[in-house]
C-alpha cells in the first residue's frame, strides 16, 4: 500500500514547509522572525501560517526522527544516564521539565509535571525506561525524589550523585533556555510538552558534536543531516 503524503491537502511545497519549521524549532527564532527570513527568500507567508505548520507537522517530523534513530541507540544508550530537572514558569506558576541525557549527549526523554516529588520522578523513570531499557548507571542530583523513585523500581544501587558529575544534563538546558526566551515562555503544560519533545529530537538530529570532530568530518555529518531532513514524511 502506497504510503499517503501529509502534505497532500496544501498548497505550498514541502521543501518550505520542513524549511519553516526546522528554522522555528531549531534556532532561536520566533514566528515573526522565521516570517520575516522566509520573506527575504522571495517567500511570502503569515506568522500563523508558520505556527500551523510547526503544531501540524512538527510532531510528525520529531516521530519519524526518533523512530529511525531509537533502533540504533539501543545498543549504547543504556551505559550511562544523566538525569536533572529544572523550573519553567507557564503563566506564572512554577512548573518542572524533567530531562534523560546519555554519556553522549543525547536527549533522552523530557517530560513536564506540576511537581517533583516521589511520584513525578518515578513517573519520568518510567517512560524513559520504557523506550530504552534500563540504564547500568544513573547521575543524578541529590533531590531526594530521584533515590525514591529509583528504590520502588529497584536499581538504587545504580545510582551516583556528586559535584559536576551531572554536567552533561544541565548543559542540554541551555537549547531550550534559548528557545524559550525568543518564544516569551509558555502558556499552557502541553503545549510547553508538545514543544520540548520536538525539540529535544530535532536537537539530536542535527547535534554532530562539532568541537569533537574534524572539520571535514563535520561538514559530511552536518550534509548528510540536512539531507535526511528534506526526505522526512515524503510519500
Amino acid at each position: 500500500m502506497t504510503k499517503r503524503s501529509p502534505f497532500r491537502y496544501f498548497k505550498t511545497s514541502s521543501e518550505i514547509i520542513r524549511l519553516a519549521v526546522m528554522m522555528h524549532v531549531r534556532f532561536p527564532l520566533s514566528l515573526r522572525n522565521v516570517e520575516d527570513l522566509l520573506h527575504e527568500r522571495g517567500i511570502d507567508v503569515s506568522h500563523e501560517t508558520i505556527r500551523f505548520w510547526w503544531s501540524r507537522f512538527g510532531p510528525l517530523f520529531a516521530s519519524e526522527i526518533r523512530r529511525k534513530r531509537i533502533g540504533r541507540m539501543r545498543c549504547h544508550s543504556n551505559w550511562r544516564w544523566h538525569l536533572d530537572e529544572v523550573f519553567v514558569k507557564i503563566n506564572g506558576e512554577r512548573h518542572y521539565l524533567w530531562r534523560a541525557v546519555d554519556h553522549e549527549g543525547e536527549v533522552l526523554k523530557s517530560y513536564v509535571t506540576k511537581r517533583r516529588d516521589r511520584t513525578a520522578a518515578l513517573k519520568f523513570l518510567k517512560k524513559a525506561m520504557k523506550r530504552y531499557g534500563k540504564p547500568e548507571v544513573v547521575v543524578t542530583d541529590k533531590l531526594r525524589s530521584y533515590g525514591a523513585a529509583m528504590k520502588v523500581i529497584g536499581n538504587s544501587t545504580r545510582q551516583e550523585t556528586g559535584r559536576w558529575k551531572n554536567n552533561r544534563a544541565e548543559n542540554s538546558h541551555l537549547p531550550f533556555r534559548r528557545r524559550e526566551r525568543a518564544m516569551h515562555r509558555f502558556r499552557r503544560m502541553r503545549s510547553l510538552q508538545k514543544f520540548v519533545s520536538v525539540h529535544g529530537s530535532v536537537f539530536n538530529h542535527f547535534n554532530q558534536e562539532r568541537g569533537l570532530s574534524k572539520r571535514c568530518h563535520f561538514k559530511l555529518n552536518r550534509t548528510a543531516a540536512l539531507a535526511e531532513w528534506r526526505g522526512l514524511c515524503a510519500a
